[in-house]
């Protein structure tokens, strides 16, 4: 077996000059897999470099893969994925993984644009205050999830309502609202991390629902989930194919 020419030169497009220290060592397996991610794959879904690199990277902070991260970060900015939006995707992270892991993401996202001549901080994205935060979050929950956001509210045990105020001000007001990236690339983002944690199959399907209210087709998130299968392995990509039928079958797509 050979690596492809078409996957050769998509993989070029995206690290020119870049010597993988595998294709020395296990060059059977760069080969299989650089022929299917960077071939097969790309051939069978319509995203844009921008965003095929997008969910990538969100997939990638999903599975902590540290060390590929820095590689797959700087193929993102090769293809115009801004410093902004790099950054932005990582610290949307923090509300889905935690910090204990997007601290490391942080890190080698810093390493990452310093290495680039990027000075830092980068300018500040956020649009809420401590007044504003709760209710623009839920008004973004609301954007995204509709009447839902109200049941949920409505629903939960009096002794864990903090939680339902702690999605509303932190994950969404904190987070959602920022500039550097819409709505539907937020989406797009909390969907990969969701697909890559596993474990989190409630969650998926809230936000297969999500992606659908704010305009991201059923067709856009199977190419979605098909960009990151090589990235995050059979299980969570077929539990996630599963969500998307469930939700969205193939016959309502047409």
């Amino acid at each position: 077996m050979a690596i492809s020419d078409t996957a050769r030169r998509n993989h070029d497009e995206l690290l020119p000059n870049h010597r993988s220290t595998l294709a020395a060592t296990d060059p059977e397996l760069v080969e299989i897999f650089d022929n299917f991610a960077f071939d097969e794959v790309r051939a069978l879904t319509k995203l844009d470099a921008r965003t095929r690199m997008v969910v990538t990277l969100a997939a990638i902070i999903g599975t902590h893969g540290v060390g590929e991260f820095s590689v797959m970060a700087g193929a993102a900015l090769n293809v115009g994925v801004t410093p902004v939006e790099l950054k932005e995707i990582v610290y949307q992270s923090v509300a889905y993984v935690g910090m204990a892991r997007a601290f490391d993401f942080i890190h080698a996202a810093n390493e990452l644009l310093t290495s680039r001549g990027v000075p830092l901080p980068l300018d500040g994205q956020s649009t809420t205050d401590p007044t504003t935060r709760h209710e623009k979050g839920l008004a973004a929950q609301k954007a995204i999830f509709g009447a839902a956001i109200d049941d949920m509210y409505q629903r939960s045990p009096k002794d864990q309502i903090h939680i339902q105020r702690f999605l509303s001000a932190n994950c969404f007001g904190d987070y959602y609202t920022r500039g550097g990236l819409d709505l539907q690339v937020r989406e797009l983002v909390t969907l990969s991390i969701l697909i890559a944690l596993g474990g989190a199959d409630s969650q998926v399907k809230g936000h297969v629902r999500g992606n659908l209210n704010v305009g991201n087709s059923r067709d856009v998130l199977n190419d979605v989930i098909t960009q990151l299968l090589p990235w995050v392995g059979y299980p969570r990509t077929l539990n996630a194919l599963g969500a998307l039928n469930e939700i969205a079958p193939e016959a309502q797509s047409r």
